[in-house]
């Protein structure tokens, strides 16, 4: 049975990449929050949202995407290992992959619309 409520494999994989980086469990701090937004009764009664904090470089991640605590603190641990990984090798994440990608598409498209509008008013 594995201690986050996801399957063995994502697990194992997790604490293969923690130990790969060095990341220890005792070098985090775990906090449960109550969560908001939608979920009823469970979101306003058990304290779903996680946060985590990880001693030595400071860095603070706060998930609450599940209304399973479980399934949060392996979110938030996944999502601490690749702020980590991130800071120690330089690598972007999927996350910051993302963001440049919907940033470039909205100036591709800002440019677009100048030229259009500017030969619409030159005709």
């Amino acid at each position: 049975m594995s201690k986050f409520g996801v399957s063995t494999e994502k697990e194992g994989a997790l604490l293969q990449k923690m130990e790969e980086l060095g990341v220890q469990e005792s070098d985090i701090d775990e906090k449960f929050i109550r969560s908001g937004g939608p979920g009823g009764q469970n979101v306003n009664k058990v304290s779903t949202c996680v946060q985590l904090k990880h001693i030595p470089t400071g860095i603070i991640v706060k998930i609450q995407k599940d209304r399973s605590q479980g399934v949060n603190r392996f979110l938030a641990r996944r999502s601490l290992v690749a702020k980590i990984e991130e800071r120690l090798v330089g690598k972007p994440t999927k996350e910051q992959l993302k963001i440049e990608k919907i940033q470039k598409q909205k100036k591709r498209r800002k440019r677009r619309t100048k030229t259009k509008l500017e030969s619409d008013n030159n005709t």
